[in-house]
């Protein structure tokens, strides 16, 4: 008799635009749910062997963002991302059968960020879209004013958060808008459920683990 191959693990994506507060939702539910597996780039949830991924991530910040255009160019931008996009599908891959993963992300935002970028169309989307589908996609849905005043009115705000830095408010605002609509784009094929602005992070968590609940 054939013995049965390992079920994929279960996985769903937690998406929202800049300022969301996905990093504090997911440290709060990785707090209430131990026995869940959770996936993103963020350092605290990256482990050492994996410091390479922490490493990139602040070279991206610290040293290409803000040389994008004379030191560094879009593509050059995007094969960086490439790496965080592929870290995301390896512990999809590598996670437990039936045991229930949350993903920071997935490859949704980054594609939407590098379209916005100026690659409009480029051969990596295609294969980023190959990559295993969640069971569903939670989107923390929070207004571009809140979102603002949690970056501490655009003091860290970057080149992969605004259309126009120096244009502060204006061009973050701009640039959320559009973020938002391509993202809702790339997941249009997955179950959505969006997830109202809450008055704080617990507050998120509960009705995260409301749509989450078997």
């Amino acid at each position: 008799m054939k013995e049965d191959l390992p079920a994929q693990a279960p996985f769903r994506v937690l998406l929202g635009p800049d300022g969301a507060g996905k990093s504090s939702v997911m440290a709060e539910l990785r707090r209430r749910c131990p026995q869940w597996r959770f996936a993103s780039t963020d350092d605290a949830f990256v482990d050492e062997e994996h410091r390479l991924v922490r490493d990139l991530r602040a070279h991206v910040e610290n040293d290409v963002l803000p040389a994008l255009g004379d030191t560094y160019s879009t593509d050059f931008l995007a094969g960086l991302l490439q790496t965080a996009v592929l870290y995301l599908r390896d512990r999809i891959e590598s996670a437990p059968a039936r045991t229930p993963l949350l993903v920071d992300s997935y490859y949704y935002k980054i594609l939407a960020k590098c379209r916005i970028a100026g690659l409009k169309d480029n051969p990596m989307y295609t294969w980023w879209r190959t990559f295993p589908r969640p069971d569903a996609v939670v989107y923390l849905d929070v207004s571009p004013g809140t979102a603002w005043r949690r970056l501490r009115a655009g003091a860290g705000v970057n080149r992969l958060e605004s259309a126009d830095v120096d244009s502060g408010w204006f061009g973050f605002e701009s640039y959320q808008r559009e973020l938002r609509k391509l993202m809702m784009e790339e997941v249009r094929q997955v179950p959505v459920v969006t997830v109202d602005e809450q008055p704080s992070v617990a507050r998120t968590a509960d009705r995260v683990l409301e749509v989450l609940a078997p």
